[in-house]
């Protein structure tokens, strides 16, 4: 059994890499707040997930909507939530994370309860408790409905975001780096300007390469592991010179040129 937190392991004066993952699509092989939509809620949760695709509303109130639309008791959202996939290679990331004893947060616009099962299930325990090495939405089950609270949700955030994932990024990165962020969906987008080092796929990878941002495309964790550690070694032999490029670094310099 694994725990989600790891112990330091850098030398003194060095500054530790932090992780950053996404869960939904990410962690597990479907997205799992899709899959009870689609199971368990109205039709109309298409609807608002259309409105937040293109911009209209943030996904605080797309997810207030649409769990809104769920009808399922507790037994029938568990035997959902543990039939969905975990990413094969997440077992030897967490394997390696332990190893490696870097700093690694699961941040997402998912909900604590579905990725507190999910991830005891992948051999991770302790309590997870949300704001600590895990940052997502809230979710109770009263009877046949679920009720969704946003207890990360952020007054800088711009996008009304229920998870707003640059804030608590910029938050606890400040005592690290580089910093490495892993997803796939939309809800990422704002995430990657905050990362030295974007691993991306599916939809994410489809935003960065449209906008320009540079990113590492990965199918599986073990892709993950591999370009993870390309990359710090890269960034550790180019320490005494020339700085990591990548989004968060080209942001710092476009501020500093204001």
């Amino acid at each position: 059994m694994k725990k989600l937190t790891t112990k330091p392991a850098k030398r003194a004066g060095q500054k530790k890499p932090i992780i950053f993952c996404d869960f939904d699509g990410t962690i597990t092989q479907l997205d799992v707040t899709d899959q009870i939509l689609s199971q368990h809620a109205h039709p109309a949760w298409r609807e608002v997930e259309q409105e937040w695709a293109c911009g209209s509303i943030g996904s605080q109130e797309c997810l207030e909507r649409q769990m809104a639309l769920v009808d399922a008791s507790a037994e029938e959202l568990n035997a959902l939530i543990d039939a969905v996939p975990v990413d094969p290679g997440f077992p030897r990331f967490l394997r390696w994370l332990e190893d490696s004893g870097f700093a690694f947060y699961v941040v997402s616009d998912g909900f604590d309860y579905v990725i507190r099962r999910v991830l005891k299930r992948a051999g991770v325990n302790g309590q997870l408790h949300n704001g600590g090495a895990l940052f997502a939405n809230a979710l109770s089950v009263e009877g046949r409905r679920a009720v969704a609270s946003f207890p990360n949700r952020s007054a800088e955030c711009e996008h009304g975001c229920a998870t707003c994932k640059p804030v608590i990024m910029r938050r606890l990165s400040r005592a690290h780096g580089p910093v490495v962020f892993v997803g796939d969906g939309l809800s990422d987008r704002y995430a990657v300007a905050e990362a030295d080092l974007v691993l991306a796929k599916h939809q994410l990878l489809a935003y960065c390469r449209g906008q320009g941002i540079a990113c590492t495309p990965f199918d599986t964790f073990d892709d993950v592991v591999e370009a993870t550690e390309q990359f710090l070694n890269s960034h550790r032999a180019a320490s005494g010179g020339a700085k990591s490029r990548g989004p968060r670094a080209r942001r710092g310099a476009r501020a500093a040129a204001d």
